[in-house]
């Protein structure tokens, strides 16, 4: 989950929270026709960040960590339980920080400082296209998302200040799920996807680091001194098959997916370099590990095998330590929901200049005529999906599969090419071993995205 607080400008790296810089991380930079040479320099010079190692690990995991969470504990049940649980994060965390290490090594060798301009520039024009039309995808999907879980909060709060039964018939007209998300969503998130840019939305990645460590520890709390009406269901001890280890990946995925935003933290550093930048990121994915395992994990042993896609949404709807984490996920997706869209909005902006052959500079009217009607159609788009897909466990699995390109697919082509071009200057078991392991990152993304793919489609036909 891209929750992360970045200034644009090099010279103004830290600890800010302001959220609403960050989305320029995933815009598209440019509209060349190609990216920038490989001696060329990125505007703005190649000086170094200010960013400090401790910084750099804070902005790391604040960009792991986000509403993502909320579907561990159902990733657990899926996978077969703790121990299959625990195992399978453990071993994908060593791809994750491999692939955030690749990707700040091509960054260094080709002086790019962007993930889709890494993309272009070691692997070139085709490939580089995909990776934007990923990014607006994954943007899309996860803005569908952001509507779920408000309509499904907004549910659980509802149902305590009508003092009615959560799905009780006859329900006033004014309740009804639709006409929430749909209101909400007219009144807070289209009013703050329209501006140009979106800087003034401050604080947005507090609120989003402070509502994500409340969550995790009320389900810890909830776990340790539950309440009387909560009886877990069968506590899994074993997968059901192999298959259902595989099925969880997705929202690992999903949950870990912060390497789009990778390569600007790494060029913002003081000290930009592979090495130190390996600590960093191994840092921040222990410490996100850490709050997505005990969320997982209690959050799987309080409900087990019954507990909810959204794990929020299997506690009562009267308890308030809850109601005040529904609380904390609907604002922290409020202001998440238009960063988001602003950086699928401007990879899109830069598909549709490039594909034109039009510069950047150019009428300020038809920028805004065209700003306004993307933003509508994004808008619409995802409010009617978000109206008619009630099970955000869909949704995750398949941004998920696309989050899995992010981590493997391609870091593992950008490692490929990289030591193609280098056959001549590494010595062969080196350059094999490295190969080898780019052909596993790629093939492994692959299959998680085939099969994430493959199940949105034959499962939903099936059924």
């Amino acid at each position: 989950m891209a929750q992360v607080s970045i200034n644009s400008d090099l010279g103004e790296w830290g600890l800010s929270t302001d959220s609403g810089e960050r989305a320029r991380l995933l815009q598209s930079p440019s509209v060349d026709i190609a990216p920038k040479s490989e001696g060329e320099a990125p505007p703005g010079g190649l000086g170094r960040g200010t960013t400090s190692t401790l910084g750099a690990i804070f902005i790391v995991v604040n960009a792991c960590l986000g509403a993502g969470l909320l579907n561990f504990p159902a990733a657990f049940s899926t996978a077969g339980g703790v121990a299959a649980g625990i195992t399978l994060q453990m071993a994908m965390l060593v791809f994750i920080i491999s692939g955030l290490v690749i990707l700040a090594y091509c960054s260094q060798a080709s002086n790019e400082r962007t993930y889709q301009e890494v993309v272009w520039a070691v692997c070139g024009k085709l490939t580089g296209v995909l990776c934007e039309v990923a990014i607006a995808t994954y943007t899309f999907g996860t803005c569908i998302a952001f509507l779920i879980i408000i309509g499904d909060q907004q549910d659980k709060i509802i149902a305590v200040m009508a003092k009615e039964p959560e799905g009780a018939g006859g329900s006033p007209w004014y309740t009804d799920r639709k006409f929430t998300i749909s209101l909400t969503a007219f009144l807070f998130i289209l009013p703050l996807s329209i501006p140009r840019e979106i800087g003034f939305q401050k604080y947005a990645s507090f609120l989003s680091v402070v509502g994500t460590w409340y969550v995790t520890a009320i389900i810890i709390i909830k776990y340790i001194w539950p309440d009387k009406e909560m009886t877990p269901a069968d506590i899994l001890n074993r997968p059901a098959s192999w298959i259902a280890v595989f099925n969880a990946m997705p929202t690992i995925c999903f949950g870990f997916q912060c390497h789009v935003s990778s390569v600007p933290v790494f060029n913002s550093m003081q000290q930009p370099e592979v090495k130190t930048w390996g600590g960093v990121v191994t840092a921040a994915m222990v410490i996100a590990l850490a709050v997505y395992m005990g969320t997982g994990i209690c959050g799987f042993l309080t409900f087990g095998a019954a507990v909810d896609p959204d794990v929020l949404l299997s506690y009562p709807s009267e308890d308030m330590a809850v109601a005040v984490a529904r609380a904390f996920i609907i604002l922290s997706v409020l202001t998440s929901y238009p960063i988001l869209h602003f950086c699928g909005r401007a990879v899109v902006e830069g598909l549709w200049l490039r594909y034109q052959g039009m510069p950047v500079e150019e009428d300020v009217g038809r920028e805004r005529r065209r700003r306004v009607l993307q933003t509508l159609v994004w808008f619409l788009l995802t409010l009617l999906l978000a109206l008619f897909i009630p099970d955000i466990g869909k949704v995750i699995s398949v941004i998920g599969g696309l989050a899995a390109c992010f981590i493997f697919v391609f870091p593992g082509l950008c490692l490929i090419q990289a030591k193609l071009s280098e056959m001549e200057e590494v010595k062969p078991a080196s350059w094999w071993a490295m190969v080898s392991y780019g052909v596993l990152l790629v093939t492994l993304g692959a299959f998680i995205f085939g099969q994430t793919t493959a199940n949105a489609i034959f499962v939903d036909l099936l059924a």
